[in-house]
């Protein structure tokens, strides 16, 4: 029911979202005499406001036609190589000529589309060839097509793996460090020859124990029941995933702002005062960050699930207790994939410590083999977006991956 209530609200609004935008035309057309006064500035501020709250959004673009390599800008184009129901793997081909790293960037399946992490895959395109895990919206997933849960997640990145083949780096974002660790721990312990070269994990909640943020002690306070009771709904008409369970991105996204309601309010704020003053480049950066920040999608319920008992509440990877499918995942199997852990100060999705764990449970991996690194004065979308990601993290990520590469020049 709660599933119906957020789309009638959302359709309800429609005709005021509509006068409102309406109203916004009209107050900054020049022909306005009231468009260059204070009072018309004001509304017009304020009805763009509202329009852009009251919105529903769609997957982002990835805007990624061209990056820049040696001083020169070189064309890039995004190719789909494999398709899964779940999950696209997307490369970013660049017309150039280099054999760069082979770099698989795992975006969180966490409720916000894969193209968050546009300014990670941006930074690192000059330098490295790179593919992503491109999740794909449940909610637009028919019921009658295959489940979906943390198993099925894993099984993903081997298969990719074995696609892109021997030497290849992984990249992993917050949620995916845990399935990506297990991966690795997997393809180990079978000796497989496309076990990846190095494995960098930023923000991951390897060890949840460990500086426990709100989110974690949410998630072990109440047992699986609840969130399955209170946060699991199914999708209503007329999306083609119709009667799917599922977790929302819509309550994700609530969670979210809920943490730093104040931040959030007092940004609104500033892009209020933006557009009053006419300070057009400020208030598009502004827009541009909350139209990627609330698109939010869908996340299959059992995977939902599964991961909330598996990794937030009995901590089954640190404690060596981990099954995928019917596979130990045992991470002193790690021998021959190098590890870093990157952590940022002001975290407050996933605390100090909890990422740095995986380098204390992988005991046969030589110490040269592992680096870790605490960024100060970054919170969790500031380790790998923004001026400090690009400016002290990436290159670090680069040094390591070009130091570990088999074929580095």
């Amino acid at each position: 029911m709660l599933y119906y209530l957020h789309e009638f609200a959302r359709l309800s609004m429609a005709p005021t979202r509509a006068m409102s935008e309406g109203l916004r035309f009209i107050l900054d057309n020049p022909m306005n005499p009231m468009s260059m006064t204070p009072m018309g500035r004001s509304m017009a501020s304020a009805a763009d406001i509202f329009e852009h709250l009251t919105r529903a959004y769609g997957k982002p673009n990835w805007d990624l036609a061209e990056t820049e390599i040696a001083g020169q800008p070189v064309a890039v184009e995004e190719e789909v190589l494999i398709k899964r129901t779940y999950c696209h793997l997307l490369h970013f081909k660049r017309a150039a000529e280099r054999k760069d790293p082979k770099l698989l960037v795992i975006a969180p399946l966490s409720g916000h589309y894969a193209t968050l992490l546009r300014g990670t895959v941006e930074t690192m395109l000059p330098d490295h060839d790179v593919y992503v895990t491109d999740w794909q919206d449940c909610r637009m997933i028919p019921v009658n097509q295959d489940r979906f849960n943390l198993d099925d997640y894993i099984d993903y990145l081997i298969d990719f793996l074995h696609f892109l083949g021997p030497n290849t780096h992984l990249l992993a974002v917050c949620q995916p460090s845990v399935p990506a660790l297990a991966a690795v721990s997997v393809m180990s312990g079978w000796g497989d020859n496309c076990v990846p070269t190095s494995l960098t994990m930023i923000g991951g909640p390897i060890d949840t124990r460990k500086s426990p943020t709100k989110v974690n002690q949410l998630a072990k306070e109440q047992p699986l029941e609840w969130f399955e009771r209170n946060v699991v709904v199914d999708v209503p008409p007329p999306y083609p995933g119709m009667f799917r369970k599922v977790y929302p991105g819509f309550i994700q996204l609530t969670n979210f702002i809920s943490m730093n309601l104040e931040q959030h309010i007092k940004s609104y704020g500033e892009l209020f005062e933006h557009l009053v003053q006419g300070d057009d480049d400020a208030a598009d950066k502004k827009r541009v960050f909350y139209e990627e920040y609330r698109a939010v999608m869908d996340l299959p319920a059992e995977f939902y699930l599964q991961t909330v008992k598996t990794v937030f509440q009995e901590h089954e990877l640190p404690d060596g207790k981990m099954i995928a499918r019917w596979h130990p995942v045992l991470t002193e199997n790690i021998t021959r994939t190098a590890l870093m852990c990157i952590e940022g100060e002001l975290d407050d999705i996933s605390g100090i410590g909890q990422t740095k764990a995986a380098l204390e449970i992988t005991p046969k991996l030589p110490d040269e083999m592992k680096e870790y690194y605490l960024q100060t004065g970054a919170g969790h979308y500031g380790v790998f977006n923004g001026r400090k990601w690009r400016e002290q993290i990436a290159p670090r990520i680069g040094r390591f991956i070009r130091a570990h590469d088999h074929e580095a020049g």
